[in-house]
């Protein structure tokens, strides 16, 4: 369309542009409540998005994006992801020209470059391979700046760089740490009704919710992916100081 504004991404490769499209494509056809910015054009390494105007994601709008995502999450369980095992990377197309990355697997390898104390690091391996008999949702790093609050209060979910399967409650876990990261600690409150408007929507497509004690081990591991990040991209705080004020405050990192 003629004048139409976009903003224009830029990838390393052509074979991450083709992924970031690959990406973009499966989230509009299993997860449909997730709102996009669509695609105008698409180059050998850059994708044109239709520019989207908004406001990074805030506190304030936690609960809502949790049900949103929420929504997601179950609408791509039941058109796709029931098929698929979060120790195995899933077809995104029915040529599986290109699949889904495996929970497992990257995470475990990502734990290696971590310098965690010998405790800690086999705490997190365990987790990772528990959570892999769980039901599959995805995980596409839901963090404020990936989240844009459009003026008539829509959340538009940009960037479509990263996506690999994960359990159910991950990304809004990853949500949580990173809201917390960038403003300061969350009122108790907030992070339980997240979890619970979360849990509500899953409920109602006949999904197990997701215990607040699993919810907050999946934040503890964020947190060892995250923390190298402190200082950069808004995360000015961090994560062991601003973790909500909840029964399970205190608990070891990857318990």
């Amino acid at each position: 369309m003629t004048g139409q504004r976009v903003f224009t991404k830029g990838y390393p490769s052509a074979l991450s542009c083709a992924r970031a499209v690959a990406h973009h494509a499966w989230l509009a056809e299993h997860a449909h409540p997730l709102r996009q910015p669509a695609i105008s054009a698409v180059r050998k390494n850059a994708i044109d998005f239709v520019f989207v105007d908004g406001r990074h994601a805030t506190v304030g709008d936690l609960p809502a994006l949790a049900a949103a995502l929420g929504q997601a999450h179950a609408a791509a369980w039941v058109s796709d992801l029931h098929r698929a095992r979060l120790n195995t990377p899933h077809p995104m197309d029915l040529c599986g020209t290109y699949v889904m990355d495996d929970f497992v697997s990257p995470r475990l390898a990502a734990l290696k470059t971590r310098q965690l104390p010998e405790a800690a690091a086999l705490a997190a391996g365990r987790l990772l391979r528990e959570a892999a008999t769980s039901p599959a949702a995805f995980y596409k790093d839901t963090n404020p700046r990936n989240i844009l609050i459009t003026p008539t209060g829509l959340p538009v979910n940009v960037d479509v760089d990263d996506l690999t399967l994960a359990p159910f409650g991950y990304d809004l876990a990853k949500l949580i740490v990173t809201l917390a990261m960038t403003h300061g600690q969350l009122p108790a409150d907030v992070a339980t009704s997240a979890l619970a408007a979360y849990n509500d929507v899953l409920l109602r497509s006949s999904l197990a919710g997701v215990p607040l004690a699993r919810l907050l081990d999946y934040a503890e591991l964020h947190h060892v992916f995250t923390a190298p990040y402190l200082g950069r991209g808004g995360y000015r705080y961090p994560w062991p100081q601003v973790r909500p004020a909840l029964p399970f405050h205190g608990q070891e990192d990857c318990s």
